[in-house]
């Protein structure tokens, strides 16, 4: 299914985010299936738990992309996926989003600890932060993070704190090298999330893949310009179909 794409949310915010790139992607070509799958409810921090979930629920051979949270967890699904997936395109996923020895361009431990600490306490303010940081770098910051917020499903505090906890402890960099298909991955360069150094580091750890950055944008660059990112992942398939 080369002309099917399934797309996975993000952290805390819904699939409000994605729509407007999947109406700006079949604007581009009738012919392509954009779905956009919400990530699963659950009150597990297992990756195996939410793999396996999205695993039945996701149709096979088909491509798989997502943004942030959403990225990873398709890169892990591609991998164990293998040949049964077409390809994987990430927007604004960190291979890991938390700072390590191993992978120091991400968000500083300390810093994530605090954000947890926050969702604990008070969920809903917790998603009001984060959507300020999604839309950091944009033209309209606070425009577009009342746009996210508003657009954001009624989580409970545990799915939150269940997405949170899976989030502090993803690595995808084993993923992203054992799956062998196509990947395109985009970052921007004003992410308050996302450090745009960690685009460098994932091309040298994956020199043979599509890395893009989008310089003058931040972690939401989705709905700040989904025409030109539809055109980019537009440009992407096309070329993997002429492979």
């Amino acid at each position: 299914m080369r002309n099917r794409l399934i797309l996975l949310p993000g952290w805390g915010l819904g699939i409000s985010p994605l729509e407007p790139l999947s109406v700006a992607l079949h604007g581009l070509d009738e012919h392509l299936r954009v779905e956009i799958e919400p990530l699963p409810e659950l009150e597990s921090s297992d990756l195996e738990d939410w793999l396996d979930e999205l695993d039945s629920t996701i149709p096979q051979d088909a491509w798989l992309g997502g943004w942030s949270l959403g990225g990873m967890l398709a890169a892990e699904l591609a991998a164990r996926r293998g040949d049964r997936c077409c390809g994987l395109l990430t927007l604004a996923s960190n291979p890991s989003f938390v700072a390590h020895e191993q992978w120091p361009s991400a968000m500083p431990g300390e810093t994530f600890d605090a954000f947890l600490a926050g969702c604990r306490d008070d969920p809903r303010m917790t998603l009001k932060r984060f959507s300020l940081l999604c839309a950091q770098g944009a033209e309209d910051s606070r425009g577009l993070s009342r746009l996210l917020l508003g657009g954001a499903p009624h989580s409970s505090p545990e799915v939150l704190m269940s997405g949170l906890e899976l989030l502090a402890q993803l690595d995808t960099r084993q993923a992203l090298q054992a799956f062998r298909g196509p990947q395109l991955h985009l970052f921007a360069g004003l992410d308050g999330l996302v450090p745009a150094e960690a685009a460098g580091e994932l091309l040298a750890l994956l020199p043979d893949v599509e890395i893009g950055l989008i310089e003058r944008a931040g972690h939401a660059f989705l709905l700040e310009d989904p025409h030109g990112v539809a055109g980019a992942i537009q440009a992407f398939l096309h070329e993997c179909g002429d492979d």
